[in-house]
């Protein structure tokens, strides 16, 4: 995992970056720690010695980022820094570079080309550890047990545990494509098919994207269950690129002016997962029932087009990740009291 600090005087800039970098962070491949100004990132690395990156605002109160480098060189040279100002004159520039900067990136952000930087920065902090590491075992022989071996042994435990019925924090999520019955009604028979096949087709490509599992198809609406680390944000981007990629399609056909929309409703808490259904019948399934289910498919019957709806619970365990805005008060059934909804936003 890379260890980035960030020092800057803009609060705006820390939400931003949990956002953009969300996945990376997920997924720990990077660490993000933020200062807001230079003196306060030179005590950052002092609680944290193993930081690899700074990304440094030139104007900062107290002690600006070309007075940190220098102060960087003397303390901590093997981390390497990017500059991120809005001042990009040459005279900047120069006295960045001349004064150990790595590179050096212009306000406002774009964050394609940060990440870009940021991994080739990464990259190269690596190369220079693992140089000094060799020279400092350079005449050391070591025999060690791959870490990978292990976690591959250790696996076999996981698939087994799939099968118990057991209580679980998860994520559920209800994708219903809107509109859809008036394409059923008027429409072939096989058209319709074709047609809710394709929809449903990019729904489970993004939901497996996302290591989650498709629970079940419930007329055209499908829903997808996420459980593991960080269950609930995979399921809300899981969310968000459905209705981006379903929002991209075309027109169903000549004839047909239907274009395909979804509504979206998710919820995560615990739920029981288990194998449910008739023995008689000889027919069970593996799914999750429980409040929490039963919640995210009557917020899903609260979103409009194109809406992904969550609850209160959710919203404050996500906020700082993803741009949410207040959708207002519903009642739900066989909830007693109103309950606050947020929809997600692209």
């Amino acid at each position: 995992m890379a260890k980035i600090l960030v020092a800057d005087d803009e609060a705006d800039l820390e939400v931003l970056i949990k956002q953009k970098f969300r996945q990376k962070i997920r997924e720990q491949e990077y660490e993000f720690i933020f200062a807001v100004n230079g003196n306060d990132a030179l005590e950052k690395i002092k609680q944290h010695p193993d930081i690899d990156i700074l990304l440094s605002d030139i104007n900062m109160p107290e002690m600006d980022g070309l007075t940190l480098l220098s102060r960087m060189g003397e303390s901590s040279p093997l981390i390497k820094s990017v500059i991120v100002s809005a001042y990009g004159d040459m005279d900047n520039i120069r006295t960045a570079m001349n004064r150990g900067a790595f590179d050096f990136i212009t306000k406002p952000i774009n964050f394609e080309d940060l990440s870009l930087t940021m991994e080739k920065t990464i990259r190269h902090v690596v190369q220079v550890k693992e140089t000094l590491k060799a020279i400092k075992e350079n005449n050391i022989l070591k025999m060690y047990v791959d870490e990978t071996v292990l976690k591959f042994m250790g696996s076999r435990e996981f698939e087994s545990s799939l099968v118990a019925n057991e209580t679980v924090e998860a994520t559920v999520v209800f994708i219903d494509i809107c509109s859809f019955t008036s394409i059923s009604e008027t429409e072939a028979p096989d058209t319709v098919v074709k047609l809710l096949n394709s929809y449903f087709d990019v729904m489970v490509k993004e939901i497996l994207t996302q290591n989650g599992y498709v629970d079940k198809f419930i007329g055209d609406a499908v829903m997808g269950v996420f459980r593991g680390d960080y269950h609930l944000d995979r399921g809300i981007d899981a969310c968000l690129a459905i209705k981006t990629q379903i929002g991209q399609l075309p027109a169903a056909a000549d004839h047909i002016f239907y274009k395909p929309k979804v509504s979206i409703g998710l919820n995560c808490g615990e739920m029981i997962s288990g194998n449910i259904g008739s023995a008689a019948l000889r027919r069970l399934d593996y799914t999750v029932i429980g409040d929490t289910v039963n919640t995210a498919q009557r917020l899903q019957a609260a979103a409009q087009e194109n809406q992904l709806i969550i609850n209160e619970s959710a919203y404050l365990k996500v906020k700082e990740s993803f741009n949410c805005r207040h959708a207002g008060e519903v009642i739900l059934k066989n909830k007693s009291a109103p309950m606050n909804i947020y929809e997600v936003m692209d």
